[in-house]
């Protein structure tokens, strides 16, 4: 049974598509000891961590490179000494090659500070394949940036949110008007300190693997003995496009620009119909991978901006599939606070649409 310690690996790096823990676990704890759970957007790994605390095989996809790095920390066995060992030879390496320049760095991070995020950050783009390494990369991407405290610093940033980067030019103007200048935080004690916590006391090691992949696409899933018999997820919600430019800080460290990319390479569309198809073209891939009766459970919103009715959403996205699923179920997941809604970087005078939860069989 996991206990209140076993959990805390969940909250390595917070996401702001996050969806909460107990949401994949009630459904999992249905499953039988052996069952493949997929997750085809798994963001953060929540599924794919809560299949690890039933002890069962899983497989996560992502088109984010963040999101990827998170979960595959998820999966790792690792201790937290192994962890701050490993960042110590790295801190102990020479200077980093290339450590950026302007207004931005010189106020969002000490200079100290930012050679050794540096330091870790080359290092770590190098070689990333052992658990400790693939544990220090998810926990850098959690502690990157943040709120500042009177206690001892959690975060290696001036203040800044947590679940996503503040855009340049109005974190330079947000600190400058207050007078704020970036803290000398000590990169190791916070890495330290946080590996203590988080990597304590994990659950067991289950077979799985979390693939930075585009779901739509032929082949992006991959294949397990006997099939899927869990599909646990949640889509991106129609006319959240966001996902790239506001974790554009995470995205450098990961071997990205220094700069924010208006982009949305790798999502899914939000133009009416072409969301519709692209999800259905999951769905498709999807039944393809799984057994018969695999049980699909979907947690998925609108934007109140937008004139959608989730449940009717859902169901043109599996009709349009061609595959056999059969909606078991509707029921309301009701209004979450606004850190957990995928609607929540929006600033909304309307009313948030409250959310489903979809449960689909595959028939054969």
């Amino acid at each position: 049974m996991p206990t209140p310690a076993h959990i805390r690996l969940n909250a390595l790096c917070p996401y702001f598509t996050m969806f909460p823990l107990d949401f994949p676990t009630h459904h999992l704890a249905q499953a039988r000891p052996g069952e493949w759970v997929l997750d085809p957007f798994c963001g953060r790994g929540t599924t794919n961590f809560a299949a690890r605390l039933r002890g069962l095989p899983t497989v996560g996809i992502d088109a984010s490179p963040v999101a990827v790095a998170i979960a595959r920390a998820k999966l790792v066995q690792v201790t937290p000494d192994e962890l701050v060992a490993e960042a110590e030879r790295i801190l102990a390496g020479p200077e980093p090659a290339d450590v950026p320049a302007g207004p931005f760095w010189d106020l969002a991070f000490h200079p100290r500070t930012l050679a050794d995020l540096c330091r870790l950050r080359e290092a770590l783009l190098r070689a990333c394949d052992s658990p400790a390494r693939v544990a220090l990369r998810g926990l850098i991407l959690g502690i990157l940036h943040g709120p500042r405290t009177k206690r001892a610093p959690s975060y290696l940033s001036n203040q800044m949110p947590r679940t996503y980067a503040t855009k340049p030019e109005p974190a330079v103007r947000f600190w400058t008007r207050r007078g704020m200048a970036p803290p000398a935080v000590d990169v190791l004690d916070v890495i330290a300190r946080r590996a203590r916590y988080s990597f304590a006391a994990l659950p067991p090691p289950v077979p799985g693997r979390i693939l930075l992949a585009d779901s739509r696409e032929p082949g992006a899933i991959p294949a397990v003995d006997g099939g899927y018999r869990w599909v646990v997820t949640s889509p991106p919600y129609f006319g959240m496009r966001s996902y790239q430019s506001d974790q554009w800080l995470r995205l450098w460290f990961l071997g990205g620009e220094p700069t924010v990319r208006y982009i949305h390479e790798g999502q899914v569309s939000h133009l009416q119909g072409e969301y519709q198809r692209d999800l259905a073209a999951v769905w498709r891939s999807v039944a393809a991978r799984c057994r018969p009766g695999a049980r699909l459970v979907v947690r998925f919103g609108c934007l109140p901006t937008l004139p959608c009715d989730p449940r009717q959403v859902m169901a043109e996205t599996l009709a349009l599939s061609g595959a056999p699923w059969r909606i078991v179920a509707v029921t309301g997941a009701g209004v979450p606070p606004r850190h957990r809604r995928q609607a929540a970087q929006f600033e909304q005078t309307r009313p948030a649409i409250e959310e489903i939860d979809l449960v689909a069989l595959l028939e054969e």
